[in-house]
């Protein structure tokens, strides 16, 4: 993992405004933890590390594409580790939304949106793992289609009014404050935010 995706996180996360509360403690702890980790980026950092993650909604913001995790089964935005080849942090989690959803191009707001910690138990045969998951927030093209990844069992667009019943709460705070951030983002004046499998690049 390269020091330049470190120290891009390492910047995203302290420069970030989160909302006061748990989103604020979460941002300090990833913080510390990228401080005291050099390798903090990496799947090979145990058991803590950080991942990032895009919950993909339509342009009209009235759905949101959800993949079923084969191994946790549960519905879940897209999202995994960070890898060598990322240049940051929000291209990691547009590179990881791509793969996983299929669409060939998604428009990506570059700040993050969300925070969360969670723990996995699949992640690494040293033991349970905890994911220290940067979330950002995407849109996809009217009419674009998507397709099942590896990882997935399902890819489906959810009505936000009607989401599965199981969906965790901390994912209906995602869909929310995600949908938050675009109704009120104005719109880019300095060009397109680039988002292809061609060129993993993003404007802010």
């Amino acid at each position: 993992m390269t020091g330049a995706l470190h120290a891009d996180a390492l910047a995203r996360l302290v420069e970030w405004d989160p909302v006061a509360g748990r989103q604020s403690r979460l941002r300090d702890r990833f913080v510390d933890h990228l401080t005291s980790q050099p390798d903090g980026m990496s799947r090979s950092c145990f058991p803590d590390h950080v991942t990032a993650g895009v919950l993909v909604l339509s342009s009209d913001l009235d759905h949101v594409l959800l993949n079923l995790h084969r191994k946790a089964q549960r519905w879940f935005a897209f999202g995994g580790h960070c890898e060598p080849g990322d240049a940051s942090l929000a291209d990691a989690a547009l590179r990881e939304g791509l793969e996983e959803s299929g669409l060939e191009t998604l428009r990506l707001d570059p700040v993050p949106v969300h925070l969360d910690e969670h723990e996995v138990d699949f992640c690494d045969p040293r033991g349970t793992v905890r994911h220290l998951d940067v979330r950002f927030t995407a849109l996809a093209p009217d009419g674009a289609l998507h397709r099942v990844s590896e990882e997935s069992l399902d890819v489906r667009w959810w009505p936000v009014s009607a989401l599965p019943d199981d969906l965790e709460d901390e994912m209906h705070e995602l869909v929310a404050t995600a949908r938050g951030r675009w109704a009120t983002r104005p719109e880019p004046t300095t060009g397109p935010e680039l988002t292809t499998r061609q060129g993993l690049t993003h404007q802010g």
